[in-house]
């Protein structure tokens, strides 16, 4: 089995190395990784500037580690396309140092990564720990390789992710899994305005998340009552069932088909 595992925190992250150790048990392992924090930076693709890719070494054996410079997105593309002898049979992403619940994926590198190996029709798998303190991504790891065996008795559509979400509690204290949909996070007071030496403002980001009513199936819920969350993820983001509306309103000078 080929594997290709990217993340959006970096080569040198420790749940990076920690999920290519656990995945190496089950076949060939390709990291594809961004040379640096690469935090929040969604999908973006790298179109102005070449890509440099080294490689490093992770001292784990049947592992291939590449630092890229590029996006988490640039990862997955320069992995299947240049990196990889053959096209990887499942990619990962993770794992995650903090949670990417409800529609905070948007913004998530380690999210895109995932949806990016979803494009190319390969199985894809995101993975975070929900804490940005708690550093014991041993659960995570043992999931990961559980998922990734799972995924070979079972035919997974390749169009599809998975977004999973571990509670920051040891493997023993997880209550279980629940199959969730994406929750909503929504933020207030997004900018907090500052001032440079010379009195000039900037805008530093902040945010105070709202409360909002998720409900008991929602990944955002699961997390909170211990329990890991995963989350089937399609890319096409068409809202279907407002097609026909839009077609008999009348917008423009045209006719609407």
């Amino acid at each position: 089995m080929n594997i290709l595992v990217s993340n959006d925190d970096g080569i040198h992250a420790s749940g990076l190395r920690a999920l290519a150790a656990s995945l190496a048990d089950i076949g060939h392992v390709t990291v594809a990784a961004p040379d640096r924090e690469r935090s929040a930076a969604g999908h973006a693709i790298t179109m102005r500037d070449p890509l440099r890719a080294v490689q490093v070494s992770f001292d784990i054996a049947g592992v291939r580690a590449y630092a890229i410079e590029g996006t988490p997105a640039d990862c997955i593309k320069l992995g299947i396309d240049v990196l990889m002898d053959d096209k990887p049979d499942v990619v990962f992403s993770g794992i995650n140092r903090g949670a990417n619940l409800g529609t905070d994926v948007i913004y998530s590198g380690t999210v895109s990564a995932a949806i990016e190996g979803a494009i190319f029709n390969i199985p894809a798998v995101a993975m975070s720990v929900t804490s940005y303190e708690y550093l014991d991504y041993s659960a995570a790891a043992v999931l990961a390789a559980d998922i990734c065996r799972t995924l070979i008795e079972h035919d997974m559509p390749s169009n599809i992710l998975l977004n999973v979400n571990i509670p920051p509690m040891p493997i023993d204290e997880i209550k279980g899994i629940r199959i969730t949909h994406m929750g909503v996070k929504r933020y207030k007071n997004n900018y907090e305005q500052r001032y440079d030496p010379r009195g000039r403002p900037y805008y530093w980001l902040t945010g105070e998340l709202i409360e909002e009513a998720n409900d008991e199936t929602s990944d955002i819920i699961a997390i909170e009552q211990g329990y890991v969350s995963i989350t089937p993820i399609h890319y096409d983001l068409t809202k279907y069932d407002m097609i026909n509306q839009l077609k008999r309103w009348q917008i423009g000078q045209w006719p609407v088909n």
